[in-house]
């Protein structure tokens, strides 16, 4: 049986320093792929690299990537603090699992919601703020279903982890081959609209 596989979904963080902490995390926590949704460029301050290693899947819509997701029997789990929420502390998760973290300010709009099928949230253990910072949260949530996918954990070389060194040819084999398609389809219409500018 394949082991469960975790999504990070980014479409309504705002800030770009966060956006590359949660693109740095899912690089630590073996995020098989970044869904991005409503955006044509991502800014990703302070990824360290890590965007270059890690499959990203552009959607216009999150209907779009919800149909994606049920395609292929991916839950779609919002990460918000709200009543109906399973703490992550109780392992909730039943099968491979794309992650939607909320906006900075507001979490999760009305429309996130509708396309969640199930939510968790992080216990707190003190009052002196009323959530953490999204990137915070998002790292611990892609942690937990780590551990409990039973994902290997990566050599350690001194006092950092052992970076995975592969060749360009390499990088692209881990990559799905409708993606690959993508981007050259993507870059083939680039230099088109170039060509005509």
């Amino acid at each position: 049986m394949e082991a469960p596989t975790a999504y990070l979904i980014i479409h309504n963080v705002a800030k770009t320093n966060n956006v590359g902490t949660l693109i740095r995390s899912g690089a630590a926590f073996a995020v098989a792929e970044l869904w991005v949704v409503g955006r044509r460029e991502l800014q990703t301050f302070g990824n360290q690299g890590t965007v270059k290693k890690m499959p990203l899947r552009q959607f216009a819509s999150l209907g779009e990537m919800k149909e994606h997701a049920c395609e292929r029997q991916v839950q779609v789990c919002g990460v918000e603090i709200m009543p109906e929420a399973r703490s992550v502390w109780d392992s909730p998760f039943t099968g491979s699992t794309a992650f939607l973290m909320g906006n900075e300010g507001s979490g999760l709009s009305a429309a996130e919601r509708e396309v969640c099928d199930w939510f968790t949230y992080i216990p707190q253990y003190e009052s002196n703020t009323e959530s953490l910072n999204v990137s915070v949260a998002g790292s611990i949530i892609l942690h937990h279903f780590a551990h409990w996918a039973c994902r290997t954990e990566s050599l350690r070389e001194g006092e950092k982890f052992a970076k995975r060194h592969q060749s360009k040819a390499e990088a692209a084999a881990d990559w799905p081959q409708d993606l690959i398609e993508a981007k050259r389809a993507e870059r083939a219409r680039r230099r088109e609209e170039a060509d005509l500018a």
